[in-house]
């Protein structure tokens, strides 16, 4: 095991379920001082993000791979030399231990090894597929007035093939679907862009929205949904 993620291991299928930040997690000898009930809010963890990824890696037989420590600590979805990659500000919030904190070590101590064990599973795979699982909060205390009304969005960068495999799937399960929203995967998308555009493997990338995955029966509703569509999506393109 490895403080930098927790793998679940659920079969053996060619499908690996990634969630970068799926863990509020604070090493005790780190101190990002801040309020503590800051570790339940969204800039420190994507809620919903680690029970899906569970359910949907017992469903399909697949592994999955959570981020371990929250994105406050380092965030994994940023590439090495990206604004943001050690926040000292976070939707209003500032984050001051971050301020003077060792970033080299950080990035040793997590990132690294983070990224390591995706590649490392990935390459493990004959014939691999990813779904990226994210989850976004319907409204940023810094900008209250814009609207996100979706129930789920996908991203992606310059490989949209399982995007439009995958869209019109959702909507016929009843959700209401962002197509690059609520933002885009051309901004951010640096997880996927690093193990699977990179490398030519098809991948799938998500956010649901917090408020519908926040407890047991919306999790297992997304599970349910997300989980034929993701097997549709690889069983054309993988």
């Amino acid at each position: 095991m490895s403080e930098a993620y927790t793998q679940i291991d659920g079969g053996g299928l060619d499908l690996l379920i990634v969630g970068d930040h799926a863990s509020a997690h604070v090493p005790d000898d780190i101190d990002l001082g801040i309020d503590p009930a800051l570790l339940r809010e969204h800039i420190a963890i994507d809620i919903g993000v680690a029970e899906v990824s569970r359910l949907l890696a017992a469903q399909l037989g697949a592994t999955a791979i959570l981020g371990g420590v929250s994105r406050l600590v380092i965030d994994l979805n940023r590439e090495e030399d990206a604004p943001g990659l050690l926040p000292v500000m976070s939707d209003g919030h500032a984050i001051p231990g971050n301020r003077d904190a060792d970033l080299g070590a950080r990035m040793m101590r997590f990132h690294h090894p983070y990224h390591h064990r995706v590649a490392t599973l990935l390459a493990g795979m004959t014939s691999p597929f990813i779904l990226s699982v994210h989850s976004f909060t319907p409204q940023l205390a810094s900008d209250p007035g814009q609207q996100r009304p979706w129930d789920i969005g996908v991203l992606y960068n310059q490989d949209d093939r399982a995007a439009r495999i995958a869209i019109p799937l959702l909507e016929a399960a009843g959700l209401t679907v962002g197509d690059q929203l609520p933002y885009a995967g051309t901004l951010l998308n640096a997880t996927m862009n690093r193990h699977a555009e990179a490398n030519g493997i098809p991948y799938l990338g998500v956010e649901m929205r917090q408020d519908l995955v926040g407890d047991a029966a919306g999790q297992a509703r997304f599970a349910a949904i997300l989980g034929p569509v993701v097997l549709a999506c690889r069983s054309r393109l993988a």
